[in-house]
């Protein structure tokens, strides 16, 4: 059980737009350096964020900009433009309920609920950590470190 690292991607991408905002327009191959990902995925990453309404990019010449404020926006935002469908098959269930088992008739009855649970334990933090959290811990961390 594994969150795709494209969200982990696109954290690092926000936090380098943030910290940019005025000194250097952001492009995907300034990001791409960056992140040291192929600059294909971090187009197609900004393009989520574009559409999902976290982030605008001037046409033409590029250059990423946030569109709300790091409060406003949560780490599960920034999964769900990437993976609309991500949590809800976080954890799978097998296929089996044709088989004569009782059990196997019964295990998605059983573990649906269950599952359930964890996929809005998991949506709940993710809904409580925000950009700008995590904008602070980056700027902490870099202060610390120099």
């Amino acid at each position: 059980m594994q969150l795709s690292m494209k969200c982990s991607i696109a954290v690092h991408c926000l936090i380098f737009i943030y910290e940019a905002k005025g000194i250097a327009r952001v492009t995907s191959s300034l990001l791409s350096e960056s992140t040291g990902c192929n600059p294909v995925i971090i187009r197609n990453i900004i393009s989520a964020l574009k559409k999902a309404g976290i982030i605008t990019v001037a046409r033409g010449t590029g250059g990423a900009e946030l569109c709300k404020d790091p409060s406003q926006i949560t780490l599960l935002m920034i999964y769900e433009a990437l993976e609309p469908n991500g949590l809800s098959s976080l954890i799978g269930i097998h296929s089996c309920s044709e088989r004569a088992c009782p059990i196997a008739k019964s295990i998605q009855s059983i573990l649906t609920p269950q599952y359930n649970k964890i996929e809005d334990s998991i949506r709940k933090c993710m809904e409580n950590i925000t950009l700008e959290s995590m904008i602070i811990d980056f700027q902490n961390i870099e202060k610390y470190s120099s």
